[in-house]
């Protein structure tokens, strides 16, 4: 480093070398290692991996954390990786780097690595920007140590799939095998064919719970039931929940179709009290509880319109034209911003934006300015009610025109009612002359104005319904 004029203090900061605990000097942090370039998402070199070439424990190390590597933002591969995500709509997400390496090798390059630690929140989420049906596949190795590591990872993102922020799925190689030890006898295509068949993380999950009991025995019948009923209760989708129970009730009766009815409706049962027990605490654990943005039917009307602007370029007129003639703008400031973001991008001197390519610009938009949320990303991802929603596209404009013309005029009326109430006179009449001040005879005794308790203003409004 001194021949090549580093200093010395930065290639400490960088981590490559380390103080001697005894005496002056440094020593190699990685010495006698094969060096692993760790690149960030613009393919410059922000840290390196090492991985032991004897029996030095770890067997793998990373640089440590500096001001421009950060093991928990980083995905390994990923500057690689991002193009071929896009194109097949799928991230996989596997162990190692020669994980990846062996991947990309054979043709599989849409694969990133954790860098050592569980997969988290933040790096599904730099992937999401990449895949429109935000599908990913964690491929860890079928060991204990890799079952955990999955386990963790979909504890990290759990809530994100509960949402359907993320469609994630786990793929377990035969043999306890990880992709580079498979690739060595398997072909590419022999991979594929996992991937297609990789379950969800839900049944994933429950299969874990499954695995390696006696349900015949009372106690572990017990015990098993109890967990899957704790998986099942957090499934906000009823229409979800039940093909889950529906399918744990299949596995309970062991092959008697006769006991299916019974144990679903039993598993059922348990769902329920657990949802209600886990929605009391949290109403005991709020003091006051406010309507989630999912509530609200004016979120959902404005969401209705910039799905069908988004994706569906040939009724963007007619939603410009309708906003216009009613004089409505969006009330949610993520809204206004992505619809003030797609008017820049249409109104820039280009062939027509066709709706994928519209898409495609707000992704990386949203990603490189930061405002990446799930809102959003829920707008950018056609899904089967936008499709519905296509096919009676003058319907869905109506409807959603008129709700969030209704929420106007509610606006309106309350702020009206807002200034009758007020003790003293309304702009309009406080401006005219007082009797005091107005000189003909005729209005000399006129009395101070004073609202009528039984005389209560209605005020007219034009607005539908």
């Amino acid at each position: 480093m001194e021949q090549k004029r580093y200093p010395v203090d930065l290639v400490e900061q960088a981590g490559l070398i380390v103080p001697r605990q005894k005496g002056d000097g440094y020593y190699d942090r990685f010495r006698d290692r094969l060096m692993i370039p760790i690149r960030d998402g613009q393919s410059r070199v922000i840290g390196f991996g090492g991985r032991a070439l004897g029996d030095e424990k770890p067997k793998y190390l990373n640089s440590p954390d500096t001001e421009l590597f950060d093991k928990g933002k980083t995905l390994y591969g990923l500057d690689l990786a991002r193009a071929a995500i896009a194109k097949e709509d799928r991230a996989v997400v596997v162990e190692g780097y020669f994980d990846v390496i062996a991947l990309h090798a054979a043709g599989i390059e849409n694969a990133v690595a954790a860098l050592g630690t569980a997969l988290n929140a933040a790096q599904v989420r730099q992937l999401l920007r990449y895949t429109e049906s935000k599908q990913i596949l964690l491929n860890f190795d079928a060991d204990a140590a890799g079952v955990k590591a999955a386990q963790r990872a979909i504890g990290e993102v759990e809530e994100m799939a509960y949402r359907g922020d993320v469609q994630l799925r786990v793929l377990s190689i035969p043999d306890g095998k990880d992709p580079d030890e498979y690739l060595q006898h398997h072909t590419a295509t022999d991979y594929r064919a996992l991937m297609a068949a990789a379950p969800l993380w839900i049944d994933w999950q429950i299969h874990q719970l499954i695995q390696g009991k006696d349900l015949r025995q009372a106690d572990q019948f017990q015990q098993t039931t109890q967990a899957v009923v704790r998986l099942l209760g957090d499934i906000a989708n009823a229409d979800t929940r039940t093909h889950y129970v529906r399918y744990c009730a299949e596995i309970f009766s062991n092959g008697d179709s006769r006991l299916v009815p019974l144990l679903a409706e039993n598993l059922l049962t348990q769902v329920r009290r657990q949802r209600r027990a886990t929605s009391g605490e949290v109403k005991r654990s709020v003091a006051a509880p406010t309507p989630t943005p999912s509530a609200s039917s004016l979120e959902q009307a404005e969401a209705a319109l910039l799905r069908l602007f988004l994706h569906a370029a040939s009724h963007r007129d007619d939603i410009r034209q309708v906003l216009e003639d009613r004089d409505l703008q969006f009330s949610y400031s993520h809204h206004r911003a992505l619809w003030r973001q797609m008017q820049r991008l249409l109104t820039q001197p280009a062939p027509a934006v066709a709706p994928v390519d519209l898409v495609s610009q707000l992704r990386h938009h949203l990603a490189d300015s930061g405002l990446v949320s799930a809102p959003l990303q829920s707008l950018l991802h056609l899904n089967e009610k936008t499709k519905r929603d296509i096919l009676r596209a003058p319907l869905v404009i109506r409807a959603a025109a008129a709700c969030m013309e209704k929420n106007l005029c509610e606006k309106r009326y309350r702020h009206f009612l807002a200034l009758w109430e007020k003790p003293t006179a309304p702009p309009i009449l406080s401006s005219l002359p007082t009797a005091k001040a107005r000189s003909t005879p005729k209005n000399a005794g006129l009395k101070p104005w004073k609202k009528s308790a039984r005389s209560p203003l209605k005020i007219w409004s034009p607005c539908p319904g």
